[in-house]
């Protein structure tokens, strides 16, 4: 059954290498799911969304280890992309652009994510990244159409 480019990004981002699955790469697929899961268990990161989401923000930042949850933005992304681009979405020159930048833009909110505060509210280490995933894509729009006309 073929499935569409959308249905790939969307269960890419519900667990990384889902997406893979059912392109039928199972091999990518299984690399994919097995790098989330050590990342996610060393990182510490189920504990983190808890946390954070019960709005235990200082705790989640002691909980979180930031060495091995700086992997997981670009892991994240990068398995939505190639999702997309092995169910034949992304044929659009530079299309990759709005995925890169969000994974930097999250990294690099999540490197500031334990002591910027935004409106004198400290996010933490899921929700400032996640913030940071729209100017990401923003950014990585405006990147690729000046990309594209340039001559």
């Amino acid at each position: 059954m073929n499935r569409s480019p959308f249905e790939k990004l969307m269960w890419s981002i519900a667990l990384p290498g889902f997406g893979q699955y059912l392109n039928g790469k199972y091999f990518k697929g299984t690399v994919l799911l097995i790098l989330e899961f050590l990342i996610n268990v060393q990182a510490n990161f189920n504990q983190v969304i808890l946390l954070s989401f019960h709005g235990e923000i200082g705790d989640a930042i002691k909980h979180a280890e930031y060495q091995w949850l700086m992997f997981y933005p670009c892991l994240y992304f990068f398995s939505m992309w190639d999702a997309v681009k092995d169910a034949g979405g992304g044929k659009d020159p530079y299309s990759f652009l709005p995925y890169v930048f969000a994974a930097f833009f999250v990294t690099v909110g999540l490197i500031f994510s334990s002591n910027l505060m935004i409106f004198g509210v400290l996010l933490g280490p899921v929700w400032l990244p996640i913030l940071f995933v729209f100017p990401g894509i923003i950014i990585g729009f405006i990147t690729r159409e000046i990309i594209k006309n340039i001559p």
